[in-house]
């Protein structure tokens, strides 16, 4: 396994991380985490040299933190840093951040956390966090030893993501970036910053929730195909990240025993620079990605549950499909067998509550509504 420094920590990262929000399940509902399987994948990514696990709050309906409290005891906890985060959306009068911690503790049956981060911070939310005083929380919870440090995850603009990096002393930040989005939100700017000021940086999405490797466009493979050496997607993504300066670690939401061995190999290869040949592609498939994209969502599932029951993600990924992979038959077939399940965008009722939580912050009302439209319009 690949290491590299974290920070301004005298800590060696292992390049891959392990993010705890897609683990498999016995049935769609999120909560129903086939638990012996991914016990399993989690302590072979450890055994295979992962030492960062990254889980939060309300992945799999509160059901991540407990999962990795299991798989974290015959000794592996002493192998990892475990991060987990503070839902901030959650904070109110009554119910500040002690009682989450002391709910995540338990959780995890941990006395301590490593890595302690404000949970998906954005304009409105770093108000919220600055009116609970949620920074003298995070000295108070380090003074008591419950959690070692402090970070924040992001996902808003560069100007507010520097503002929140040099407002305290924080340890490390979390950040969206992949050889797609590479200018989205805090983006290379926000890594470049983050680093300069000694931050660890660890990256979430770097295959976009899986939209960049599940079913590569005929003319984007083309362009991976131009490569004098064959790559698979995931390694292509993995490694442009892998070659920045800065990234200290890259989070994979790893879902199948395949994919953590996959990852595992790469992560255990030498790392060689960019060529310039490379990075002409690099550049030629974000363009045609770009070109293609019509929803920026990455199915991170914080707009469920929906009162009316719609299944956000879903809908929003497979309208999306169309546009990235022409996969008009496919959505068709998905959407009708979703109405049967009554969990389609036409039972939206447009309160808002999506637009809040959504932390790419997608127009989700308007994309349910045009996937509704384009459904009654082609169905027949």
């Amino acid at each position: 396994m690949n290491c590299r420094k974290f920070g301004s920590l005298d800590f060696q990262v292992s390049a891959l991380g392990f993010g705890c929000m897609r683990f498999p399940k016995l049935d769609p509902d999120p909560a129903s985490i086939d638990e012996a399987e991914a016990i399993r994948m989690l302590r072979r990514a450890v055994d295979g040299g992962v030492n960062y696990l990254d889980t939060a709050y309300p992945y799999h309906k509160g059901q991540s933190e407990v999962l990795v409290g299991k798989a974290l005891k015959d000794g592996y906890r002493e192998k990892v840093k475990l991060a987990t985060k503070l839902p901030i959306w959650m904070v109110k009068e009554g119910e500040g951040p002690e009682k989450f911690l002391a709910e995540q503790l338990e959780r995890l049956q941990v006395e301590a956390v490593d890595f302690y981060l404000v949970h998906a911070l954005n304009r409105e939310l770093w108000e919220k966090a600055q009116k609970f005083k949620v920074l003298e929380f995070l000295e108070k919870a380090q003074r008591e030893g419950k959690i070692r440090y402090a970070g924040f995850s992001f996902h808003d603009q560069l100007d507010l993501f520097q503002e929140i990096v040099d407002a305290y002393p924080w340890t490390l930040c979390q950040i969206h970036l992949n050889h797609v989005d590479r200018h989205y939100q805090a983006g290379l700017a926000g890594l470049e910053y983050a680093a300069r000021k000694g931050l660890a940086v660890v990256v979430m999405e770097p295959l976009r929730g899986g939209n960049l490797v599940a079913r590569v466009p005929a003319d984007i493979q083309e362009v991976w195909d131009r490569a004098g050496k064959k790559r698979s997607p995931v390694d292509w993504a993995l490694r442009w990240l892998w070659n920045l300066e800065g990234v200290s670690t890259v989070l994979s939401g790893m879902s199948t025993l395949e994919q953590v061995e996959e990852n595992l190999g790469l992560a255990a290869q030498p790392l060689i620079p960019l060529t310039a040949a490379e990075e002409a592609i690099y550049d030629e498939v974000q363009r045609r990605y770009q070109e293609k994209s019509r929803v920026n969502c990455t199915g991170c599932g914080y707009c469920q549950p929906c009162d009316q029951k719609v299944s956000i993600p879903d809908v929003l990924s497979i309208y999306n499909d169309i546009f990235m992979y022409g996969a008009s038959g496919e959505f068709l077939r998905m959407y009708g067998r979703m109405k049967e399940l009554k969990m389609d965008a036409s039972l939206c009722s447009e309160c808002g509550k999506c637009l809040e939580a959504c932390p790419q912050q997608v127009p989700v009302t308007d994309i349910l509504r045009e996937a509704e439209e384009y459904y009654r319009q082609n169905q027949a």
